[in-house]
């Protein structure tokens, strides 16, 4: 057979074998690669306030979304205990906005606080979730929620009576309870201003984008590592781990508290960045938005990978920053594309659950058959 020969075959094999199975598994960042285009076309901003937006919004939230990995990784799914992570962070910015200590000092002391925080109640996830196995989505999701109303009851009723605080302009006029809204004025921009430069029209701060590089790194050595090897072995089989001689339920708790951690540090990266902490909500859609963006990327609830959470980060926040541009453009209200972006977070999860309860059911069916 000659050359051409070889090519027309290999073509055949390529459009009629791989392309529907690649287009499956890639659909949902297809969708939004087209979705992102339509909506930077009838946005009307021009390229460098695009790239400037990009440029932050991937500064401030690569870390969180980068934080899932690990999990999904380990078997545990999609990590909505995450938000649990950010709450640890949050307390460690509120101890350094009530000692207003500046600079990158403080912001190194929000991160000691929060590390021992994150680490205990990672500990704690990472041990019900051995107990909820196949569950730990909604398990992790029923704990946030849970430890949302301890983190409540710290904050709104703790502080003032059994625990003291002494910077008294941070307390509601009742001496009871912190106040909605804390300002970061002492960390505000630390990191982002650390080292940043400018290239073209468009700031970018160096400092913040590689602290998320060395987390794609560490990432990446994770997997060479046996605790990273033990890791993946779980996430594809837990029974045949534990026959190999795994410590399944150990390697999976330690799974949950890097990422637990890493949530904390990601949640100071992105407050310090907005410059203030709404102390009773800032948490509230961490981890939502958290997922969805790695979803966008193409991640799914049994694999994910680095290139994954980054593409992902990119077109969902690259969306979120023309949809209202776009509606106000195609139907005259900003309001409708706030609705949209916040329809689409949603739903791009739903889809991806019922996705892959899909694949598990054809994939049991063919090992009965």
């Amino acid at each position: 057979m000659d050359k051409h020969g070889v090519f027309r075959v290999f073509s055949k094999r390529i459009t009629k074998e791989n392309f529907k199975s690649i287009l499956v598994q890639n659909i949902v960042p297809i969708m939004f690669v087209i979705l992102c285009l339509v909506a930077v076309r009838w946005s009307g901003k021009p390229l460098a306030f695009l790239l400037q937006e990009v440029v932050f919004r991937m500064s401030r939230n690569s870390f969180l979304v980068l934080s899932l990995v690990i999990p999904v990784m380990a078997g545990l799914g999609l990590n909505f205990g995450l938000v649990i992570g950010a709450m640890a962070g949050q307390a460690g910015l509120i101890f350094v906005a009530a000692r207003q200590i500046p600079g990158v000092l403080g912001l190194l002391t929000a991160c000691l606080v929060a590390l021992p925080l994150a680490l205990g109640l990672g500990y704690m996830i990472g041990r019900i979730m051995n107990m909820a196995r196949g569950r730990e989505m909604i398990a992790g999701m029923i704990l946030g929620f849970f430890m949302n109303g301890v983190y409540q009851l710290v904050f709104l009723f703790g502080i003032g009576t059994v625990i003291p605080f002494s910077n008294k302009s941070m307390i509601l006029p009742s001496g009871i309870g912190l106040r909605n809204t804390v300002e970061l004025g002492t960390i505000r921009w630390v990191l982002d201003e650390l080292l940043m430069v400018r290239i073209g029209p468009v700031r970018v701060p160096l400092a913040t984008l590689a602290l998320s590089a060395v987390l794609e790194v560490l990432i990446t050595w994770l997997y060479r590592t046996k605790l990273g090897q033990d890791i993946r072995a779980i996430g594809q089989d837990m029974r045949v781990s534990q026959v190999a001689g795994i410590q399944v339920d150990r390697t999976r708790i330690v799974a949950m508290m890097i990422s637990t951690v890493l949530g904390a540090f990601g949640q100071i990266i992105f407050l310090q960045n907005i410059g203030t902490l709404n102390v009773y909500d800032s948490h509230g859609q961490i981890a939502t938005f958290a997922i969805a963006a790695i979803l966008v990327g193409g991640a799914t609830v049994s694999r994910a990978t680095v290139g994954q959470a980054l593409l992902g980060t990119f077109l969902f926040h690259l969306l979120f920053i023309v949809s209202p541009y776009a509606g106000q453009n195609l139907l005259g209200s900003a309001q409708v594309g706030e609705y949209f972006r916040v329809f689409v977070a949603y739903a791009i999860i739903a889809v991806s659950l019922a996705l892959h309860s899909m694949q598990r059911a054809r994939a049991q069916a063919a090992q009965k058959h």
